[in-house]
């Protein structure tokens, strides 16, 4: 609870206190109304100000303005009738500000999510003296290609490739992922996460204003200035209804009693300037002016909590309205690196087959060989390999142990007029023979994500009607990865442009302005993509600059089950922002109504106003959490 919270709390007890005490004194006249007024003036000195200050400054329309014209009105009247009754008044002051309270609470409660993605911010950097002593500089001075130190429990300030050293670091705050990752000697590190272990050393490849840490920062900022259709919309509301709303409460005071006078009827003018600030109270748009923005803040701050950046409400209120999601491949949902993934020898073992081809493999700069490689590291062994010869667009021969073997495609062994055996399974197929007997076969592909196919059972369960992917790779590796991941659609074989020409044709047929499309792809080539379809999504965006400007959502890491999670998320606000405005419009007609009636009295109007921005305002605190899936629930 910050200063002012403390301040406002302060002021209701000490209100409410005096309220309780002065009901047991007996005081009449001005004696009594001089007590009355050191509550009210306790509890709403500011209230009046603001409402002095918006008169003053020509813009007097707002809810401060109606507070203190209801509830002086009141005690006017209580004056009037003689009836002390100043109770009314310091009341409506008094729950109103109970309502700012709580108003400042869902918003504190909100920003907490915020203000912790927002502490990745580094302080300072490490860097060694010409004596070897280490000193503390201000990140924005450490300079491209510079050596700097992060020992354990300090965040790294700036992006960059470990070059001395190991250690886990705790990416929660920009991933969203809890489990600690492992860098060593050529891993990548980003700025805004926490050294939890050893000393490494790293190379800066950014400096600090490019950085992923400030720019996760700035599009934080920036966010709450892209305001949705529904926050224009109320905003908007509320210029025209606030006026209109003192107008017609002005009416309800005046014109029944004139017309009483000319009709030789009572004039009653207490009755209907109570019930005018009855209806003032009522007509307050509090609940809506602070629910809805509230709402969306609530929601954005929800998300960057599960390490996805939403650019700002508008970018919210769009995803919510995803009815066709539309992939990448390579990046987006395999790997996109190429893996070992079968071996299928004739007579001898998988590992004895995996061996020679990555010994004859060893030399070669080919992503097929360093595949193999990856597959068998451990290359210290007995094995002699000599005169090894690469045959372009075929493969490779060499001598190992004294035997002749052939590693390449069916073009090498159709050359040396080898019989080969075909492979059922989809990728690059890498054939062994040794002294002209064929040995079998190895399986290179990329290999799809762990939680691809249950990101798209969850996209399917949170009703998302199709799912179609788009690559620039074969028909046939297309058709095996869209019926493994269930995907409704695929087409293959696409250059980049022929991708955003393929998005429009999807776009040009969507004539539904409510059921939008979502581009999913992995930023760094797919900016075209990602910025032409109605929502674009970018996965494993940590550290990409292409990623963080073309899209509208940033997926902070690499799994695309948060896909779900994101438009899950959306759902939830938009539904508890159409609550809100549904509950606070409904009650506040009816009680209208009542009041124009002569059936409700301020006390129901209180609960109109106060206890409807309380409870629409708590409400929206419910956009900050959602409960954590798991993606094995889908298998």
């Amino acid at each position: 609870m910050n200063k002012k919270q403390k301040k406002n709390l302060t002021r209701i007890i000490i209100s409410a206190l005096l309220l309780v005490i002065l009901h047991f004194i007996p005081l009449e006249g001005f004696p009594r109304f001089i007590a009355y007024l050191i509550p009210y003036l306790i509890i709403g000195y500011d209230i009046l100000l603001n409402a002095l200050h918006g008169i003053k400054n020509k813009q007097p329309f707002d809810e401060s303005l109606l507070m203190s014209i209801a509830t002086i009105g009141a005690i006017i009247l209580a004056i009037y009738s003689g009836s002390g009754d100043y109770v009314e008044a310091i009341a409506v002051m008094l729950f109103y500000q109970i309502g700012e309270f709580f108003q400042s609470y869902a918003v504190g409660k909100s920003r907490e999510s915020i203000s912790d993605l927002m502490d990745i911010a580094p302080d300072y950097a490490n860097i060694e003296d010409e004596n070897g002593e280490l000193i503390e500089v201000d990140p924005d001075d450490v300079e491209i290609g510079s050596i700097i130190i992060i020992k354990p429990g300090e965040k790294i300030p700036l992006d960059g490739d470990v070059v001395e050293g190991h250690s886990t670091l705790d990416t929660a705050a920009l991933t969203g992922e809890s489990l600690p990752r492992d860098v060593e000697v050529g891993s990548k590190v980003f700025s805004g996460s926490i050294n939890l272990s050893g000393v490494i050393r790293v190379k800066t490849t950014k400096e600090f204003g490019e950085s992923t840490a400030t720019k996760v920062l700035e599009l934080i900022e920036e966010a709450s200035s892209r305001k949705s259709k529904t926050e224009n919309f109320i905003t908007k509301f509320a210029r025209i209804y606030t006026p209109v709303v003192v107008y017609l409460a002005l009416a309800l005071a005046i014109l029944p009693s004139v017309f009483g006078i000319l009709t030789r009827g009572d004039a009653n003018f207490s009755t209907w300037i109570y019930r005018a600030l009855t209806f003032l109270i009522i007509s307050c748009p509090c609940a809506l002016v602070i629910s809805i923005p509230l709402s969306f803040f609530a929601g954005i701050g929800g998300a960057s909590k599960e390490g996805i950046l939403v650019k700002g409400s508008n970018f919210m209120e769009v995803l919510s309205k995803t009815d066709k999601v539309i992939f990448d491949k390579t990046g987006t949902l395999t790997e996109g690196s190429f893996e070992v993934t079968a071996i299928h020898p004739e007579d001898k073992s998988p590992e004895e087959l995996l061996h020679i081809a990555a010994h004859v493999e060893r030399y070669s700069t080919h992503p097929i060989a360093d595949s193999l490689r990856k597959a068998y590291p451990n290359e210290a062994d007995d094995c002699k390999v000599e005169d090894i010869k690469e045959i372009a667009g075929h493969g490779i021969s060499a001598m190992v142990n004294g035997n002749l073997v052939y590693v390449g495609n069916v073009k090498m062994m159709e050359k040396f007029d080898i019989k080969w055996h075909n492979c059922e399974k989809t990728g690059t197929i890498i054939h062994v023979a040794i002294n002209g007997e064929y040995e079998g076969h190895i399986v290179i592909s990329d290999t799809i994500k762990k939680n691809s196919r249950q990101a798209i059972k969850a996209l399917k369960k949170n009703k998302i009607s199709e799912t179609i992917m788009l690559t620039g790779d074969s028909k046939v590796v297309a058709e095996d990865v869209a019926n493994e991941l269930g995907l409704d659609k695929y087409y293959a074989e696409l250059l980049p442009q022929d991708k955003v020409t393929k998005l429009e044709e999807i776009l040009d047929n969507n004539n539904d302005e409510n059921k939008k499309v979502a581009f999913v792809g992995d930023g760094i080539n797919d900016a075209p993509v990602l910025t032409r379809a109605d929502i674009g999504i970018a996965m494993g965006a940590m550290g990409s600059d292409a990623a963080i400007e073309a899209a509208d959502v940033i997926l902070m890491d690499d799994d695309p089950f948060k896909i779900s999670t994101a438009i899950k998320l959306s759902k939830k606000c938009l539904r508890i922002v159409k609550q809100n405005i549904y509950f606070s419009i409904g009650v506040k007609v009816i009680v209208l109504i009542l009041g124009a009636l002569g059936f409700a009295s301020m006390w129901a109007a209180i609960f109109a106003d106060v206890g409807v921005t309380i409870i629409a305002a708590l409400n929206a605190i419910r956009c900050m959490f959602m409960k954590h899936e798991d993606p094995i629930d889908y298998n």
